[in-house]
This record gives C-alpha cells, sequence and structure tokens, in this order.
C-alpha cells in the first residue's frame, strides 16, 4: 500500500485574527510610533554584484551597504473583498528550514540578525525575505510565503538568531518583463466579487496605455503617490468600501487620505484588476542596529515577475510633495453618459405663425431674432470648445511634465515609455501590448517616415494601400 504520512497525525499550528491579519495593526501603531516592539542587529555579507530592484520606504536600491532591508512580519496573498489574510498552513520546522530556488535573475545576499522582542505581541515571527536557519526559538514556517510563526508565543526578551536569503531582483530587466498566469498563480490574481465600479474604472484607464506589467504596475504605483495623503490617524479598513472611500471620497470628508494600509491594499486591488499578480507584505524598516519601533511598521505590495520573482513597490508619497486632486486625471463616468455630440442648435423643423404687424409697421415687440438667437447658440457652442481644448492642452502638458519629472528613474522610464505609446495611438498608429521595446520603436520610426513621406508628396515607406489622392 502506498507509505503513510506521518503529518496527517499532526495538526498544525493555529494562529489568532491579528496573526492571519496583520495589516490591521497597521493604524493602531501609527497612532503610537514611539513604542519599541523588537531590537535588532544585522549582519551582511555584502551588497549583491548587480543593480538591484528599489525597494518600498528608502531611496537607493537595496544592494547599497548602508541601505538597511525591511524585516517582513507577515505575508498576505489571500483577499476576498473584506479582508486581506495570510492565508498559510505552518509546518512545525527545525532549525534549518526548507529551501525554496530563488529566481533565475535575481542575486543573493546572505543576511544575519539577532532580533530580541521587546513589545511586539502575537505569534508571527519577524524575519528578512528569505529566512533559511533559525536558532534560539521553535518556528512553524509556511514555505509558500516565507512566513515564520512561534506556536507559544511572543514574549519580551525573547531572543533569536534567523539567516536569510535576500533576493534582489536585476532592475534591468523589470521593464520587458512578464507576469505569470495559470493555475498555480490563481491565487495572488483573484479579483474577489463586488468590486466597486469606480475602482474598475480606474484600474481600466492607469492600464489602457501601459501595455507591458512593469509599465502598468509602475503607473499604479504613480497614481496613488501624487494623489492621495499618508497621515497617522486613518482608521483601519481595507475591504472594498474602504478602498472607494479611500480613493474617490471627498477630502473635506476624510477621503483621499490613509496609513500605509489603504495604499498597500489599494494597489494590490488595481493590480489585479489589470491582470497583475499581487500581493501584501506587513513588516518594519530598521533604520540600523538598535530599537525598531511601532513607528517603524509599514505595509507594501509586492508584483510577481517571470524569472524576477516577488519585486516590491512604494505607493506612498513623498512627504514633501502636496497630493495633486484626483479630478485632474481620474473623473467616475455618471449613471447615464451624455451624448457624444453637442447637437446643433435647430431653426427648423416647427414653422410659427407670424405676427400681426404693428401699427409702426414692425413685425413685432422688438425681442432678438431667430437669426441673432442661433448665432448667440452657435458662437456659445464654439466658445465651450475652444474653452475645452485650450483645458486638455494644458492638463496633456502636466500630464507630460509629471511623467517625465517625477518619481525615481524607474517611474521616469514607465513615464517616457507611456508618452511613447499615447502619441502613436493619438497619431493613429496604436502599439499593440505584444510588443516589445524594440519593436515600438521600429513602429514608431516608420509613423513618422509615413508622415515625412505624405507631407513631401511621396509614397509612405508602410506596406499596405496606398493613401488615396
Amino acid at each position: 500500500g502506498r507509505p503513510v504520512d506521518p503529518r496527517r497525525y499532526v495538526e498544525p499550528p493555529q494562529v489568532e485574527t491579528l496573526d492571519e491579519n496583520p495589516l490591521i495593526r497597521i493604524s493602531g501603531w501609527a497612532l503610537n510610533p514611539g513604542q519599541q516592539l523588537l531590537d535588532v542587529r544585522t549582519q551582511r555579507s555584502g551588497p549583491p554584484d548587480s543593480a538591484p530592484a528599489e525597494e518600498p520606504g528608502a531611496a537607493p536600491g537595496p544592494g547599497a551597504a548602508a541601505r538597511p532591508v525591511p524585516i517582513r512580519l507577515a505575508v498576505l496573498s489571500d483577499y476576498d473583498g473584506v479582508t486581506w489574510r495570510v492565508g498559510a498552513t505552518y509546518r512545525n520546522a527545525g532549525r534549518i528550514l526548507p529551501v525554496t530556488a530563488p529566481a533565475a535573475d535575481s542575486t543573493v545576499e546572505t543576511v544575519r540578525q539577532e532580533i530580541t522582542v521587546a513589545g511586539l505581541s502575537g505569534r508571527l515571527l519577524p524575519a528578512v525575505a528569505t529566512p533559511r536557519q533559525v536558532t534560539g526559538a521553535r518556528v512553524a514556517y509556511d514555505p509558500t510565503t516565507g512566513t515564520l510563526i512561534r506556536p507559544e508565543g511572543l514574549t519580551p526578551g525573547l531572543r533569536y538568531d534567523v539567516t536569510s536569503a535576500l533576493e534582489t531582483p536585476d532592475s534591468n530587466l523589470l521593464a520587458t518583463a512578464d507576469v505569470p498566469a495559470g493555475e498555480e498563480v490563481a491565487r495572488v490574481l483573484r479579483v474577489a466579487d463586488g468590486v466597486p465600479e469606480p475602482l474598475r474604472r480606474l484600474a481600466a484607464q492607469l492600464a489602457e496605455s501601459n501595455g507591458a506589467p512593469y509599465a502598468r504596475a509602475a503607473a499604479v504605483e504613480q497614481f496613488l503617490a501624487e494623489h492621495y495623503r499618508l497621515v497617522a490617524d486613518a482608521p483601519s479598513g481595507h475591504a472594498y468600501p474602504n478602498l472607494n472611500f479611500f480613493l474617490f471620497g471627498p477630502r473635506n470628508a476624510g477621503g483621499q487620505r490613509g496609513t500605509s494600509e489603504q495604499f498597500a491594499a489599494a494597489f494590490a486591488v488595481l493590480g489585479r484588476l489589470t491582470g497583475l499578480p499581487t500581493r501584501v507584505v506587513v513588516g518594519f524598516r530598521a533604520a540600523g542596529d538598535g530599537p525598531v519601533r511601532a513607528g517603524d511598521a509599514y505595509a507594501w505590495p509586492e508584483v510577481l515577475f517571470e524569472g524576477l520573482g516577488w519585486v516590491p513597490f512604494d505607493p506612498l508619497p513623498r512627504p514633501d510633495e502636496e497630493p495633486r486632486p484626483v479630478e485632474e486625471d481620474f473623473r467616475p463616468a455618471p449613471e447615464e453618459p451624455p451624448p457624444s455630440e453637442v447637437p446643433e442648435p435647430t431653426v427648423e423643423p416647427t414653422v410659427s405663425p407670424e405676427p400681426a404687424a404693428a401699427p409702426g409697421g414692425r413685425a413685432g415687440s422688438g425681442g432678438p431674432s431667430t437669426a441673432l438667437l442661433v448665432g448667440g447658440g452657435t458662437g456659445g457652442v464654439l466658445l465651450l470648445v475652444v474653452v475645452a481644448l485650450l483645458a486638455l492642452l494644458l492638463m496633456r502638458r502636466a500630464l507630460t511634465r509629471a511623467r517625465l519629472e517625477r518619481g525615481d528613474p524607474g517611474q521616469r522610464i514607465a513615464g517616457a515609455w507611456r508618452e511613447v505609446t499615447d502619441a502613436l495611438r493619438l497619431s493613429g498608429h496604436p502599439v499593440g501590448g505584444n510588443l516589445s521595446a524594440s519593436e515600438v520603436a521600429a513602429h514608431a520610426r516608420r509613423a513618422v517616415a509615413d508622415a515625412r513621406a505624405r507631407r513631401s508628396g511621396h509614397a509612405p515607406t508602410t506596406a499596405g494601400p496606398s493613401p488615396g489622392p
């Protein structure tokens, strides 16, 4: 017969609500930022050889020797429209943890930490991603998410050592990287029922001109960073109604502001709506050796890329920048859309009987004539059209400036890419989402050559029927 699996007779360790969804703890920690949660001592083997992708919440890449690495508390992969959950299956583990193969196009750095628990409660055991060895504490481990727990719970003074294999993806490959699909990643692509229509429209707008997966992720990241305010006193909540209010609620009523909980959750949901496999991570910024406080806790989103693994993004706004009104770049459509064209004023089809002539020979009472009314109406429509065109031109210039001048280098590259694809689409040469960067460049050169040829009266360079006379 089949061999007996001894794990059938061992009940997996259980966790409580705070450990299943530590995202709800962010708002409480933000209100008590001085509380000491941990004390950390870090030893690193040295920076990776290749240029790293940017981690959330800091300026240079994590390969910089002086750059601290975030400490993960938990990885949340499951979302039902109400709550993000870890959804892990923990197995009791020994000192050496099960090894998962690193991503093909990433470098690996060894990070060793001595961590002493202070005020942190619960069962989740903090560690830099991805833990490989733990001493000083009995642990249970979920290899799928890399999340650790101590089944007995954390106690003040608990000290343990953890060795981690920190993966750093090659940032040079991000712009052309694809994302996986299929049953293996269905869990991190799942969109729960009940998505508010404004969220769907915003996701569609952000994906419209961004065919490449990284460009879509960068567009979501940039939109959140530019239009919303990070505050410490926002209430907890990341269900669909909470996210809808965070994204579109009036500012004077508390909308468009939140903690990292709302920023990370909104990114992850919008990302999934655009076809990106996403998850949310809760952890801490360790500024160096010493105390880790409640104010260091935050959440960030990650996107899974083929060959690169999970890549973090930072949708948090910069503290020195004032958020732009959401209405500048997105306005929810009304329930009943207006007609696409303004109807022209009509002089016919009905004919009113002519009034009797006045004694003085005048045909009416001196009111404005029909011709004057029609002329005035047409002039008003033309004035509205001119004003609308000027407003669109100014908005387009502001969008171009924001894309090319704001954000980190990766965001500016993604912005330049969107400018190219927008220009091609507006000129009647849209770009398919399946083209590489070099193919798009060749497509653009042909479009420019065709335009020049038509102006000079020569035949276009592209294949196809010649333009008519």
